[in-house]
C-alpha cells in the first residue's frame, strides 16, 4: 500500500540545492517567463489546450452555480475555461504565488489573490470546486497543500488535479522526453521574448519525469481527507485526479 508523500519529486540539483532553493528558483522562473507562457502553451499543445482544460473541468463536475478556486492560476488558462462553463467570472477565484504570472492574466477574468497552495488565504468551506492545473510538481509540500484544499472545500466539494504523467512504455516515454525536453525548448526560442523560457521548459520535463507515481498521489489525496479518489488518463499521458471533500 502506498504512503502519502510530502515532496512531489526529489531535489533537482541541476537547478537548486534544497527545498528553499526550489521555491526561489520556481518563483523566479515563473515571474520571468510569464509573458511567454500562453504563447508557448499553444505551441506545446498544438492549440488544443483550451478545449482539453474545459472538457476536464466538465468531466470533474464543474457546473453553473458553483464557486471555484483555481490554485496556481498562473496566466488563467484553467480559470478562463471555468468562467466559460459557469458563465460568470465572479464564480471563479485564482490564487498564485507569482505576481508576474498573475499580471500576465487576461483582463476581465476571475479575481486574483497572491498566495501559496500550502497556506491558502481563504476561509474554511468557501468553495464548491477546486482545481490545480499542471502545478502539482511545483508545490513545496503536497500533503500540506492537499489538506488546505480539503479545508477550503465545502462538504461534497469536488477536487481536480491535472498533470502530465510519462507513458509507461519505454518508446513512448522516450518520444515524449525528446519532444518536451528537446523540441519544445528549442521551438520556444522562436516565440519567446525572455531568455529564461527554454530553461523553464527543460525544467518542466525534468519535474514530470521525477514526479512521484500516480498511486502515491492518490494515497496523499486520500490521506488528506478526500473520498473516492481516482485517476483518469487521456491520450496515455494526461492525468486527471478527481475526488470529493
Amino acid at each position: 500500500m502506498e504512503r502519502p508523500v510530502r515532496n512531489p519529486h526529489p531535489i533537482l540539483s541541476a537547478y537548486y540545492a534544497d527545498a528553499e532553493g526550489k521555491r526561489g528558483f520556481v518563483g523566479r522562473m515563473f515571474d520571468a517567463t510569464a509573458g511567454d507562457y500562453d504563447r508557448v502553451d499553444r505551441l506545446l499543445a498544438f492549440g488544443s489546450g483550451s478545449w482539453y482544460r474545459r472538457q476536464a473541468l466538465l468531466r470533474a463536475g464543474l457546473a453553473p452555480g458553483m464557486r471555484m478556486l483555481d490554485v496556481a492560476v498562473g496566466t488563467g488558462l484553467v480559470a478562463r475555461e471555468a468562467v466559460r462553463i459557469l458563465g460568470d467570472a465572479r464564480g471563479v477565484v485564482g490564487v498564485d504565488p507569482s505576481a508576474g504570472m498573475m499580471a500576465a492574466a487576461a483582463a476581465g477574468g476571475p479575481a486574483l489573490v497572491q498566495g501559496r497552495a500550502e497556506r491558502l488565504p481563504f476561509a474554511d468551506a468557501a468553495f464548491d470546486f477546486l482545481s490545480l492545473g499542471y502545478a502539482l510538481r511545483h508545490v513545496s509540500d503536497l500533503e500540506a497543500a492537499l489538506r488546505e484544499f480539503r479545508r477550503v472545500l465545502r462538504p461534497g466539494g469536488r477536487l481536480l488535479l491535472l498533470e502530465i504523467t510519462p507513458p509507461e512504455g519505454k518508446l513512448a516515454h522516450a518520444a515524449l522526453k525528446l519532444y518536451m525536453r528537446g523540441v519544445v525548448p528549442l521551438l520556444s526560442r522562436a516565440v519567446a521574448r525572455r531568455p529564461e523560457t527554454p530553461l523553464l521548459y527543460r525544467y518542466y520535463w525534468d519535474t514530470i519525469e521525477a514526479c512521484v507515481r500516480p498511486a502515491q498521489v492518490l494515497a496523499t489525496v486520500g490521506a488528506a481527507g478526500f473520498a473516492g479518489a481516482d485517476r483518469v488518463v487521456r491520450l496515455g499521458l494526461f492525468s486527471e485526479y478527481r475526488a470529493r471533500a
